[in-house]
């Protein structure tokens, strides 16, 4: 069982929680998010819920369910979202939300920062809330966390987030570094008052890359090791100087660390890289937060991971061209931006060490420069979004 968190007992505008949820198919889910809202007596006004979606989906059918449950929200198809990059003046920055890729949280993103919310929550359509846990709360009071609480590191710069059951399981998460692994881990305990990433962790299906989940005897993208909630002891701190594998699956987050948060531009590029978004925008977020003494917790609030079955080749596929780019990305950018003063700032020292480097040593290196790229971009973007932000409407 999670370790419980105190209180936060702070009122804010509502709603001042954005929900990003990229789906084409189990939108349903979203009903169970709610029940366990209602269930924990948490006020569901204070979210707004936005489905970033397909033109061949059922936008409808979202709206329909939001509008049901009477939770605010929108849904934007490919469609919606090029209608909106026009209304806010932002068109030539399509490019940055890539067609059919799990990256389009970025759009989730843009629109947060567009309209004043405090909080942002990633949630994936193949997860449930585990009833026990009040779901959206126990975010909040993480991100809210001021006290002491264990601080993890290891020799090898790389905490493995499985970490507390590994001696039984044996399983590092998706994007670990191989050359990391076979750590040794320390836990200490540390005063940690400035929390902006919350990192919900998952039982059943573990998030694993596709070497992995062949290692483990499975071919349909799901792994035969399952874990289940007492593989999880507590909430934890990933010490500075220290990474971490950051999944978008079940993360809450404050709306400060966006310029340091684009999920990178993976599937729609000529070099194939898919499947770290998530990863590297969770290498980049932890370089700036330990720049600017803030701190990212792991553990609670845990939710259910039902992966669909698919062909493990077929992550493996999207997975192989950047598997050496991940083993030294985080090497790239270790020392980088210790001068900054914002998210913006430390993430630009990124982008321009990675644009404009050579990096024809790696396979696949000629990426790195376009992702700096993407990366000056981003913040180019959110500087103009800045000039023209507008606030949601009040409820009347």
């Amino acid at each position: 069982m999670i370790l419980g968190l105190p209180k936060n007992t702070e009122q804010l505008m509502r709603p001042d929680i954005c929900v990003i949820m990229p789906t084409i198919r189990e939108f349903e889910c979203l009903r169970s998010y709610f029940q366990n809202a209602r269930e924990h007596d948490f006020d569901l006004d204070r979210l707004h819920i936005v489905l970033v979606t397909e033109d061949f989906c059922s936008t409808a059918e979202m709206q329909s369910l939001l509008d049901d449950a009477d939770v605010d929200g929108e849904v934007f198809d490919g469609t919606r979202r090029r209608q909106w990059f026009e209304e806010h003046e932002i068109a030539e920055y399509t490019h940055l939300i890539p067609e059919a890729s799990h990256a389009q949280t970025s759009f989730g993103l843009l629109y947060m920062w567009a309209n004043d919310f405090t909080y942002g929550l990633f949630i994936d359509d193949d997860t449930l809330p585990h009833l026990e846990f009040d779901y959206f709360g126990t975010h909040l009071n993480n991100l809210g966390y001021e006290g002491e609480i264990d601080c993890v590191s290891s020799n090898s710069n790389w905490v493995n987030v499985l970490y507390q059951n590994v001696e039984d399981h044996g399983l590092y998460p998706r994007g670990y570094p191989y050359t990391a692994m076979g750590e040794s881990i320390t836990a200490e305990t540390r005063y940690v008052d400035d929390v902006v990433a919350s990192q919900g962790l998952w039982t059943n299906v573990p998030d694993l890359d596709a070497v992995r989940i062949l290692m483990d005897g499975d071919l349909q993208g799901q792994a035969q090791t399952r874990t289940t909630a007492s593989d999880f002891t507590g909430t934890f701190a990933t010490a500075p100087d220290q990474y971490l594998t950051v999944c978008s699956m079940n993360l809450a987050f404050k709306r400060e660390v966006i310029p340091a948060f684009y999920q990178l531009p993976m599937d729609d590029n000529e070099w194939d890289v898919g499947r770290f978004d998530d990863i590297w925008s969770g290498v980049f977020l932890k370089r700036a937060a330990d720049v600017l003494d803030k701190q990212i917790l792991t553990g609670g609030p845990l939710c259910e991971h039902n992966k669909a079955p698919r062909p493990t080749f077929d992550d493996l596929a999207n997975e192989a061209p950047g598997l050496e780019l991940n083993e030294y990305l985080w090497q790239i950018i270790d020392d980088v931006g210790t001068d900054g003063d914002s998210y913006a700032e430390v993430f630009a020292a990124m982008a321009d060490v990675l644009a404009d480097g050579d990096w024809s040593m790696y396979n696949n290196g000629a990426f790195l420069n376009h992702v700096g790229a993407y990366m000056r971009d981003w913040l180019d973007c959110l500087a103009e979004l800045d000039s023209i932000r507008r606030p949601l409407p009040a409820d009347d």
